[in-house]
Protein backbone atom coordinates (compact mmCIF):
# COMPACT_ATOMS: atom_id res chain seq x y z
CA UNK A 1 0.00 0.00 0.00
CA UNK A 2 2.46 2.50 1.17
CA UNK A 3 4.81 1.96 -2.52
CA UNK A 4 1.39 2.04 -4.16
CA UNK A 5 1.14 5.47 -2.62
CA UNK A 6 4.48 7.09 -3.04
CA UNK A 7 4.30 5.52 -7.22
CA UNK A 8 1.01 7.83 -7.02
CA UNK A 9 3.00 11.07 -6.03
CA UNK A 10 5.68 10.49 -8.13
CA UNK A 11 3.32 9.81 -11.22
CA UNK A 12 1.56 13.21 -10.51
CA UNK A 13 4.98 14.57 -10.31
CA UNK A 14 5.14 16.08 -6.87
CA UNK A 15 8.40 16.79 -5.81
CA UNK A 16 9.76 13.90 -3.34
CA UNK A 17 12.88 12.93 -2.16
CA UNK A 18 14.27 10.13 -3.76
CA UNK A 19 16.39 8.81 -1.19
CA UNK A 20 18.03 10.11 1.83
CA UNK A 21 20.38 12.78 0.37
CA UNK A 22 18.44 12.88 -2.78
CA UNK A 23 15.75 14.49 -4.54
CA UNK A 24 13.86 14.97 -7.35
CA UNK A 25 11.95 18.13 -8.67
CA UNK A 26 10.19 17.81 -12.46
CA UNK A 27 12.88 16.87 -14.56
CA UNK A 28 15.77 18.30 -11.86
CA UNK A 29 17.73 15.44 -9.61
CA UNK A 30 19.59 17.68 -6.99
CA UNK A 31 22.09 15.33 -5.16
CA UNK A 32 24.06 15.48 -1.77
CA UNK A 33 23.38 19.06 -0.61
CA UNK A 34 25.95 19.94 2.06
CA UNK A 35 27.67 23.04 4.11
CA UNK A 36 31.00 23.34 6.11
CA UNK A 37 30.16 23.72 10.18
CA UNK A 38 30.91 27.69 11.11
CA UNK A 39 32.55 28.59 14.25
CA UNK A 40 29.45 31.05 15.76
CA UNK A 41 26.36 32.79 14.18
CA UNK A 42 26.30 35.94 12.50
CA UNK A 43 29.10 34.45 9.75
CA UNK A 44 28.83 33.04 6.30
CA UNK A 45 28.58 29.83 5.30
CA UNK A 46 28.53 28.01 1.24
CA UNK A 47 26.11 25.43 0.12
CA UNK A 48 27.33 23.17 -2.14
CA UNK A 49 25.31 20.16 -4.29
CA UNK A 50 24.98 18.87 -8.01
CA UNK A 51 21.99 19.48 -10.39
CA UNK A 52 20.86 17.02 -13.20
CA UNK A 53 18.46 18.08 -15.61
CA UNK A 54 17.25 15.45 -17.34
CA UNK A 55 14.57 16.85 -19.62
CA UNK A 56 14.92 18.34 -22.65
CA UNK A 57 14.51 21.88 -21.53
CA UNK A 58 16.80 24.16 -19.92
CA UNK A 59 15.69 25.16 -16.27
CA UNK A 60 18.00 27.68 -14.04
CA UNK A 61 18.31 28.22 -10.01
CA UNK A 62 16.61 31.68 -9.54
CA UNK A 63 17.26 31.94 -5.78
CA UNK A 64 17.77 30.38 -2.28
CA UNK A 65 16.12 30.25 1.06
CA UNK A 66 16.69 29.24 4.78
CA UNK A 67 15.46 30.47 8.18
CA UNK A 68 19.55 29.61 9.20
CA UNK A 69 20.78 32.88 7.31
CA UNK A 70 19.32 36.50 7.16
CA UNK A 71 20.25 36.76 3.55
CA UNK A 72 20.52 33.70 1.21
CA UNK A 73 22.54 34.48 -2.47
CA UNK A 74 23.51 32.37 -5.49
CA UNK A 75 27.37 32.69 -6.07
CA UNK A 76 30.41 32.46 -8.05
CA UNK A 77 34.05 32.43 -7.36
CA UNK A 78 36.85 32.49 -9.48
CA UNK A 79 40.61 33.88 -9.97
CA UNK A 80 41.59 36.96 -11.12
CA UNK A 81 45.87 37.96 -11.08
CA UNK A 82 46.13 35.69 -8.28
CA UNK A 83 43.26 36.76 -6.36
CA UNK A 84 40.04 34.24 -5.32
CA UNK A 85 36.95 36.53 -6.48
CA UNK A 86 32.97 36.24 -5.18
CA UNK A 87 30.69 37.93 -6.82
CA UNK A 88 26.87 37.64 -6.52
CA UNK A 89 25.01 36.23 -9.74
CA UNK A 90 21.18 36.66 -10.97
CA UNK A 91 20.57 32.55 -11.31
CA UNK A 92 22.41 29.41 -12.01
CA UNK A 93 21.53 27.94 -15.32
CA UNK A 94 20.91 23.91 -15.47
CA UNK A 95 21.55 23.01 -19.65
CA UNK A 96 18.67 20.17 -20.91
CA UNK A 97 20.62 17.03 -20.56
CA UNK A 98 23.45 18.25 -18.16
CA UNK A 99 24.53 18.84 -15.05
CA UNK A 100 25.95 21.93 -12.84
CA UNK A 101 27.93 21.48 -9.74
CA UNK A 102 27.40 23.88 -7.28
CA UNK A 103 30.98 23.39 -5.02
CA UNK A 104 33.96 24.84 -3.15
CA UNK A 105 36.02 27.25 -5.60
CA UNK A 106 33.16 27.94 -7.59
CA UNK A 107 29.01 28.60 -8.16
CA UNK A 108 27.73 27.92 -5.05
CA UNK A 109 24.65 28.65 -2.44
CA UNK A 110 25.66 31.92 -0.02
CA UNK A 111 24.47 31.94 3.13
CA UNK A 112 25.09 35.28 4.81
CA UNK A 113 24.68 36.67 8.64
CA UNK A 114 23.74 32.88 9.43
CA UNK A 115 21.20 32.46 12.46
CA UNK A 116 22.65 30.30 14.50
CA UNK A 117 25.93 27.81 14.01
CA UNK A 118 26.36 24.96 11.92
CA UNK A 119 27.45 22.27 13.58
CA UNK A 120 29.02 19.44 12.06
CA UNK A 121 25.75 16.65 11.64
CA UNK A 122 23.28 18.72 11.86
CA UNK A 123 20.80 19.09 8.73
CA UNK A 124 20.31 23.13 7.29
CA UNK A 125 16.62 23.12 5.42
CA UNK A 126 17.00 25.22 2.12
CA UNK A 127 14.61 25.61 -0.53
CA UNK A 128 15.38 26.05 -3.71
CA UNK A 129 13.89 27.70 -6.43
CA UNK A 130 13.90 26.83 -9.84
CA UNK A 131 12.22 28.70 -13.03
CA UNK A 132 10.69 25.88 -14.58
CA UNK A 133 10.41 22.95 -12.26
CA UNK A 134 9.25 25.19 -9.07
CA UNK A 135 10.38 25.05 -5.44
CA UNK A 136 11.91 22.05 -2.94
CA UNK A 137 12.78 22.12 0.36
CA UNK A 138 16.16 20.43 0.86
CA UNK A 139 18.57 19.53 3.63
CA UNK A 140 22.19 20.58 3.62
CA UNK A 141 24.10 18.57 5.51
CA UNK A 142 26.60 19.90 7.47
CA UNK A 143 29.95 18.92 6.98
CA UNK A 144 33.82 19.50 8.95
CA UNK A 145 35.14 23.05 9.09
CA UNK A 146 37.62 22.27 6.18
CA UNK A 147 35.76 19.81 3.96
CA UNK A 148 35.71 19.41 0.33
CA UNK A 149 33.76 17.46 -0.83
CA UNK A 150 30.62 16.16 1.26
CA UNK A 151 30.79 12.83 3.16
CA UNK A 152 27.16 11.64 2.42
CA UNK A 153 27.85 9.41 -0.84
CA UNK A 154 25.44 6.70 -2.92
Amino acid sequence: MRSLLLAGLLAAGLSSPVSAHEYRVGDLHIDHPWTRATAAPGGAGGGYLVIRNTGREPDRLIRAETPAARTTELHTMSMEGGVMRMRPVQDIPIPPGGEVRLAPGGLHVMFLNTTRRFQQGQKIPVRLVFERAGAIDVEFHVEAPGARSSGHHH
